[in-house]
């Protein structure tokens, strides 16, 4: 009842930047937080970021002073600047919408609900 379209992945070399934007649209009533996982070969998926509806924000260790995510509520929208990239921040990273939203078929409210985009590939090598 949410869909989640991430989109600004690429490939980087060490040292550059991208912008990871995530766009949640569908019969929404509200979403609470919005995030941000990556998931490696080999590896379980792993918080890299969260944000709250009043702009609270959560990092992971390994990209603090790194990362930044922001929200704009307007367009229920998430971004995630991504500057001094690492080969080992290589990963799909995948949107997350914590919300709540209506059945379309019923129009009936739908429990609070964990949401995830299709992912995006992140690549940084030289």
């Amino acid at each position: 009842q949410v869909q989640l379209v991430e989109s600004g992945g690429g490939l980087v070399q060490p040292g550059g930047s991208l912008r990871l934007s995530c766009a949640a649209s569908g019969s929404i009533l509200s979403i609470h937080t919005m995030g941000w996982y990556r998931q490696a070969p080999g590896s379980e998926r792993e918080v890299v970021a969260s944000t709250d509806t009043y702009g609270s924000t959560n990092y992971a260790d390994p990209v603090k002073g790194r990362f930044t995510i922001s929200r704009d509520n307007s367009k229920n929208t998430v971004y995630l600047q991504m500057n001094s990239l690492k080969p080992e921040d290589t990963a799909v990273y995948y949107c997350n919408a914590l919300a709540s939203a209506r059945d379309r078929l019923t129009n009936r409210p739908l429990p609070t609900s964990n949401y995830w985009g299709q992912g995006t590939q992140v690549t940084v090598s030289s």
